[in-house]
């Protein structure tokens, strides 16, 4: 009979005796495998890399635990096991241990992909984590994390979380569940750039404009306040790198759509607001000089703000040669 408001749900069912997480995205593999093992519930939990096995050696982790309880166990990376640790898996997945959660995870690329085949056939269940890489699919993926929250963020609060956080995935969740955790109600742009004003990706990124505006003054201010606020230099390093980056890479775009660039239609309105003033040679020079600062911020040089500091001076002035 199926449940109705007011009634009790039956439980999940328990996790298959065997499963294969596949994809690329490491954050979400990992996330999928912890599900299934929190859902099976074990008290005994293992777990280590394929490339690790020996022939013979999954028995010995397959067998029920003394204690009882249940034994949930994670091979990472399946595609780096060996010919014969390979036939083992498929072996065990065709008679499975009871009170036995074996969970595999797989890369999905062409490497390894017999074994995905033979573990279908041997009876393993799939789930599939496929990559977030277009600019729809990191929005889907920010919504998702918000409703996992119990929280609800509009499109310009979407949006302006990329644009303070960047693309990793594993970044993004965090960020969701600190937001939820600290705000309350719909989450905005204005809430967004509230929460992220001072810290060290939105700061950042806005020394990186001023100074690839050309507005010298402006990006030292941004500079000087962000260290006085305790912003890694290393981070502010890391924009202006990408900075440098977005600009090469929309300059030389012609009429590549922003998605395949892997880039916000906003972005790009930006970047190309920003290329005025710019030559390819100069973007060049500004590369070279980000590339010697990156190494005098994370030690080769005596102060890293004064290396930031003469790194914008040289930026400006890139643009304007």
């Amino acid at each position: 009979m199926p449940a109705t408001a007011g009634s009790a749900r039956d439980p999940a069912p328990p996790p298959a005796p065997v499963t294969v997480v596949v994809g690329e995205e490491e954050f979400l593999v990992e996330r999928a495998a912890a599900e299934i093992v929190s859902a099976a519930g074990a008290a005994d939990r293992r777990e280590m890399p394929a490339a690790q096995l020996v022939p013979g050696e999954l028995a010995g982790l397959t067998s029920p635990s003394l204690f009882g309880g249940g034994t949930a166990i994670v091979i990472r990376a399946v595609q780096d096991a060996a010919k014969d640790v390979a036939a083992d898996l498929i072996g065990y997945a065709q008679a499975p241990e009871p009170e036995v959660t074996l969970v595999l995870t797989h890369a999905g690329g062409a490497k390894g992909r017999a074994v995905l085949a033979a573990l279908a056939s041997a009876g393993a269940a799939r789930v599939d984590c496929p990559a977030v890489r277009r600019f729809g699919e990191r929005l889907d993926f920010l919504r998702g994390e918000f409703r996992r929250a119990g929280r609800r963020a509009d499109d310009s609060g979407l949006r302006a979380l990329l644009e303070a956080v960047g693309t990793d995935l594993r970044e993004l969740a965090a960020a969701c569940s600190q937001l939820a955790a600290d705000t309350t109600g719909v989450i905005s742009q204005e809430m967004v750039a509230r929460y992220y004003r001072g810290r060290a990706e939105a700061t950042g990124f806005t020394v990186a404009d001023r100074a690839f505006e050309g507005r010298l003054a402006d990006a030292l201010e941004q500079l000087r306040w962000a260290l006085a606020t305790g912003v890694s230099p290393v981070l502010i390093s890391s924009a202006l790198a990408q900075g440098v980056r977005a600009l090469g890479l929309v300059g030389s775009a012609g009429g590549r759509a922003g998605e395949e660039l892997g880039m916000p239609p906003w972005k790009i309105d930006r970047v190309r607001d920003q290329l005025r003033g710019w030559t390819p040679e100069g973007v060049a020079r500004a590369h070279a000089v980000i590339t010697e600062t990156d190494a005098m911020v994370k030690g080769e040089g005596v102060s890293a703000g004064y290396a930031l500091e003469r790194a914008i001076t040289a930026i400006v002035a890139c643009r304007a040669g």
